[in-house]
């Protein structure tokens, strides 16, 4: 069994060591972590497996823990996956002068063409020199095999075109 959490709490609150600790009290394992701080908040994800009872008294020890360390915590349990997706990885990365509701559109763009999207990462930041803002973007994402490859490039051409983006589409390679 598996329990995914999401954990927000205060940019110095040091809440990760606790929860680790935890899940190896629990006699649980960690699958899958992530973390980020976001101005003010520290942000976290993790994929924890167990059997159910030991997942149980994990899901009762972060209760605990939340109003310890004055954080927020959400969990919900998961149930392995017996059908791996199927497709082809790419990476999308995007750079733009910074626009509204552009993360907006490239992830409309994907839907529409029913490609699931893995993992995005977003930034806005002052572009060197000049100090205006620009918009960068990273996604993994999966194109579907009966999906024409040369079509959707030739697409992502013009959606980059309309948007004045510069973007590359590739394979990954591993």
């Amino acid at each position: 069994m598996q329990l995914a959490i999401t954990v927000l709490g205060k940019r110095q609150s040091q809440y990760i060591e606790p929860i680790l600790a935890a899940v190896s009290r629990c006699k649980c394992s960690i699958a899958e972590i992530r973390s980020t701080d976001l101005t003010e908040s520290t942000a976290a994800y993790m994929l924890i497996e167990g059997n159910w009872n030991h997942i149980a008294k994990l899901e009762n020890l972060l209760e605990t823990l939340q109003k310890q360390l004055k954080i927020h915590i959400h969990k919900a349990r998961q149930e392995k996956s017996g059908t791996p997706k199927s497709g082809l990885p790419y990476t999308l990365e995007a750079m733009s002068l910074d626009q509204n509701d552009i993360i907006l559109s490239i992830v409309t763009f994907l839907v529409e063409r029913n490609i699931a999207i893995e993992e995005i990462k977003a930034y806005r930041y002052p572009a060197a020199y000049i100090q205006t803002p620009v918009f960068s973007t990273q996604l993994i994402i999966i194109i579907p095999s009966e999906q024409r490859l040369l079509q959707l490039r030739e697409d992502f051409l013009d959606f980059c075109d309309q948007l004045n983006l510069d973007a590359i589409l590739e394979p990954i390679k591993r």
